[in-house]
């Protein structure tokens, strides 16, 4: 069973605010599933957004909201996924949690699609 752990978030000022997430996966090796950050807005009622995904070939695909701002990596031979996050805005704040589905076939920005999940990190953006 697949486990993850999230670190680095912390809260930082907008504009020149910058934090890299990690996601450690540790129980099997995860270079042949489809990884993603999501991430639950404050006052959001729980709502889960896509923030990025990336599947087992390297593809990866950004939600509107970040493209141009983060980028998202992973390092197979740390099993770990990575979540570099640039010029910050408040709308950025909220919790941040990774999650991994086996296999490539619907490695969405849809949180229905993802069976496991690590317990987050909180990132808070002040302006």
């Amino acid at each position: 069973q697949v486990q993850l752990l999230e670190s680095g978030g912390d809260s930082v000022q907008a504009g020149g605010g910058s934090l890299r997430l990690s996601c450690a996966a540790s129980g099997d090796t995860v270079s042949s599933y489809c990884m993603a950050w999501f991430r639950v807005p404050p006052l959001s009622g729980a709502v889960l957004e896509g923030v990025a995904t990336v599947d087992s070939e390297g593809t990866i695909a950004y939600s509107e909201s970040v493209r141009g701002r983060f980028i998202l990596s992973r390092d197979n031979s740390k099993n770990a996924l990575y979540l570099q996050m640039n010029t910050l805005k408040p709308e950025d704040t909220g919790m941040y949690f990774c999650a991994a589905r086996q296999g490539d076939f619907g490695c969405a920005l849809s949180s229905v699609y993802y069976a496991i999940w690590g317990r987050g990190t909180r990132v808070t953006v002040s302006s």
